[in-house]
């Protein structure tokens, strides 16, 4: 069976040698393969290798090898080669003395060779001579070599079930298990040179795992991720991340991850956990006595977790042989069931999995691929972020308090994100126009909304908020621009305080997405050293819920001692102690609701419902679309895009009007609108024909990065159909993307009998339809052009 896909669709690349490259497209058709696709590959066949577990995976080159693991009754120390490219499965050639049969090792590639390390050996049939190993073998992969380091020196102990990498030329290995107990230390060796080789141990800092083992690590951004395994009563689903060059350890937090947003995975062991891109990806392992197979994904940038969702074509067609020439097609489930102690590694854009202990403690043989995807991230809350750092085109100043500090702010992205502050600008507007209805009225474009003028000649709007101080006020101004706020520091219970005062601005202002997420900082962050001064804070701001958490944290069986014997609880209020006092001699009985919780709306909420209508009374700028006014918002364009950035920073058109083309084409209209829709909320879904205008749009107008053109891309290689190839033509034309227009046209003369029931047939253009009648006489014989005539 091949693994190549059948399907061929067009790859699209930027030709900068072009002199109007913006408008020139150069397009290359070939295979391609669906992202987030899972497919079941050949098994590997009894005569080759057995079934496994507890075995491991590396890729090098072109292939998988596979080493050791246990198939059930015996352990197993064969080595496995799986082609990737041919879909075939050999034993990897071997001389020298191979490790002893062994599972629950480790195996890493650095250079040309692989390095197993430790792991479990002995009979397991008659259960003698069992022991865990600490000892270092390398296979060389050009001559199939297998060799042992004879390290002198200090050793690492004994080991299974640990975790391992390479970085920086050197084996790392952390945790794992020695036979009486688990380990969290760590040691480190230097590939590079065999006769000087030693092991070195680390001395690790920072919040350090708890010991433990069946767990893997992955190495991104020049860090190392462990995430969950067996660590006894403290097995928990958190994702740690080791730095290299400091040798610190920090637990990654979950507290701002809001409610009805995708947690992280189960805890769980026995689980694959592989890095690629700015990414990892989680699969298997046993959870809570279940055996889930979902694919969960970390970004390590915005710090998220989403489950992947597979493509729909996650199902192959397997070729049976019946006994005939004739293979029989039988349609088989492509997606890996759940499964413990697999093993994972990933070639160029895919990973595979093989083996592993599904239901019932059955061994599997089975190779899977999974299609990774590789869009550049998101820069929405970014390039937000960085429009408030930079306070450029600024049309509000805060006064805030009593002392009446400072602070300015966009009118654009705060009404979109608060209804509160919308209406306090509201009102300052009107009592502006009030106090100056002669130079308010003068000046604005007819189709602008009354009262709005260019940027440039309109002064800062000034709103009070008296109610507010400025640094808690700026914290919550963060929000509304990025989605995010600080995650307080551990130990400094200042900053617990300031979330607090932030907390107490977000019920005022109505803001439920901020409330919970200050709720769920502040809660996780209460310890025994802050929690009466928090308590003590949360009865004076009348917070009723931190202070009903700090009471029950309080009256706890394993803190309430601890707690009264600060000198804290000597200074603190009367009522308040009383209360202690009360609460841990009759606690109140636990009530419990089943009413949702409203996490509010999220940025790229609030800024679709802006694009779409709500956001129109505070438009600033008309771009002209063909002579077509679209009102839109200056520091919206300006935050998203160098090329309106800059134009508002150099000049302000007198008028307020900017003619919008990408080079010297004007997109359609549509086009146009899902651009205005990635520039205002990220928004990367369009028709394909939209995608051909907007290819170039990142180039020309300056974005973050190239995000957009890859969905572009993805776009045009997926979805040029029958129903649509007309519309495609058209834009091809237009923008002169001379390759997709030859492609369209091998589609129309491939499938002209669907096509020439198409509507929109008749509205194409003379010439167009002159290119399609030449590419039919080109294409068809006069056999073929009978048949159809007599079809149409």
């Amino acid at each position: 069976m091949s693994c190549k896909s059948t399907k061929v669709a067009p790859s699209v690349d930027f030709d900068h040698s072009c002199s109007d490259s913006v408008e020139y497209l150069t397009l290359n058709f070939g295979p391609f393969e669906t992202v987030h696709r899972w497919r079941r590959l050949p098994p590997c066949d009894e005569f080759v290798g057995a079934r496994r577990s507890k075995h491991t995976v590396v890729a090098y080159r072109d292939a998988i090898y596979v080493f050791g693991g246990d198939n059930g009754k015996n352990m197993l120390n064969d080595l496995l080669r799986f082609d990737v490219k041919d879909c075939s499965w050999c034993r990897a050639f071997t001389t020298g003395t191979p490790p002893a049969p062994r599972y629950h090792h480790s195996a890493v590639v650095y250079g040309s060779s692989m390095f197993v390390f430790g792991g479990y050996t002995g009979d397991i049939y008659s259960n003698s001579n069992l022991k865990n190993k600490n000892d270092l073998f390398e296979y060389k992969f050009a001559t199939g070599q297998w060799t042992e380091w004879k390290v002198e020196g200090s050793l690492p102990v004994a080991r299974s079930a640990h975790g391992a990498t390479v970085y920086s030329d050197k084996l790392w290995i952390f945790a794992g298990y020695d036979g009486n107990a688990r380990l969290n230390d760590m040691w480190t060796i230097s590939l590079q040179d065999r006769e000087h080789a030693c092991w070195e141990e680390i001395d690790q800092s920072g919040e350090i795992p708890p010991s433990c083992c069946n767990f893997p690590v992955a190495v991104c951004r020049d860090k190392m991720f462990v995430f969950s395994g067996q660590s006894g009563a403290k097995i928990t689903n958190n994702l740690f991340q080791f730095e290299f060059q400091g040798h610190m350890w920090t637990r990654i937090p979950t507290e701002h991850l809001l409610r009805g947003s995708p947690p992280p995975p189960q805890r769980r062991y026995g689980h694959t956990m592989v890095a690629f891109d700015r990414h990892l990806y989680v699969f298997g392992g046993a959870a809570d006595n279940t055996l889930p197979n979902e694919l969960h994904c970390y970004d390590v940038d915005s710090q998220t977790w989403e489950v992947i969702q597979p493509s729909h074509d996650s199902e192959m067609l397997k070729n049976v042989y019946n006994g005939t020439s004739a293979p029989e097609p039988l349609r088989t489930a492509s997606m890996p069931s759940g499964r413990l102690f697999h093993a994972a590694a990933v070639i160029l854009d895919a990973m595979y999995i093989f083996g592993g202990t599904v239901d019932n403690n059955v061994r599997s043989g089975e190779m899977y691929r999974f299609q990774f995807s590789c869009y550049p991230k998101c820069t929405l809350h970014e390039d937000y972020g960085k429009l408030w750092e930079n306070r450029q085109f600024c049309d509000v100043e805060f006064i805030l308090g009593e002392s009446e500090e400072r602070v300015l702010g966009h009118i654009a992205i705060v009404t979109a994100r608060c209804q509160w502050l919308r209406k306090k600008i509201l009102q300052a507007r009107d009592r502006q126009r009030q106090s100056s209805e002669d130079e308010g009225a003068a000046g604005g474009p007819k189709d602008m909304p009354a009262g709005n003028r260019p940027s440039g000649t309109q002064p800062l709007l000034e709103v009070s908020i008296r109610e507010a101080e400025a640094q808690p006020f700026e914290v919550l101004m963060q929000f509304l621009y990025t989605d995010k706020i600080q995650y307080p520091r551990r130990g400094h219970v200042q900053d617990v305080l300031l979330i607090m005062d932030v907390y107490k601005l977000a019920l005022s202002f109505k803001l439920s997405r901020l409330e919970q997420l200050c709720v769920q900082y502040i809660e996780a962050s209460v310890d025994l050293q802050n929690v009466l001064s928090v308590c003590e804070n949360a009865n004076k701001l009348q917070l009723d819920q931190l202070k009903e958490h700090c009471l029950n944290f309080v009256v706890k069986e394993s803190h309430f001692n601890q707690v009264i014997m600060t000198k804290e609880f000597e200074h603190l209020s009367t009522p308040l102690i009383v209360e202690i006092v009360r609460r841990k001699q009759q606690p109140p009985p636990r009530v419990y609701s089943d009413q949702p919780v409203d996490i509010g709306t999220s940025l790229v909420q609030d800024m679709k419902a802006y694009l779409e209508g709500s956001g129109f009374e505070f438009c600033d700028i008309i771009l002209l679309l063909d002579g077509h006014p679209r009102p839109a918002h200056k520091a919206i364009l300006a935050a998203r895009s160098s090329y309106f950035e800059a134009m508002f920073r150099s000049f302000m058109p007198v008028d307020g009007q900017v003619n919008i083309s990408i080079g010297e084409m004007v997109p359609s209209k549509q086009a146009f609108e899902s651009m205005l829709r990635y520039i205002y909320y990220g928004d990367v879904n369009m028709p394909p024909e939209d995608s051909l205008y907007l290819f170039a749009a990142p180039y020309y107008y300056g974005f973050s990065n190239n995000r957009l053109q890859a969905y572009c891309k993805q776009n045009l290689e997926m979805n040029v159909t029958v129903e649509n190839v007309l519309q495609i033509l058209e834009a091809a034309d237009k923008t002169q993307a001379l390759d997709m227009k030859k492609h369209c046209l091998h589609i129309i003369v491939h499938q002209f009998i669907k096509v020439s029931k198409l509507p929109n047939l008749r509205s194409l253009s003379q010439l167009l339809l002159l290119d399609i009648i030449e590419s039919l006489a080109t294409h068809i014989s006069d056999k073929q052009c009978a048949e159809m005539c007599s079809d149409i």
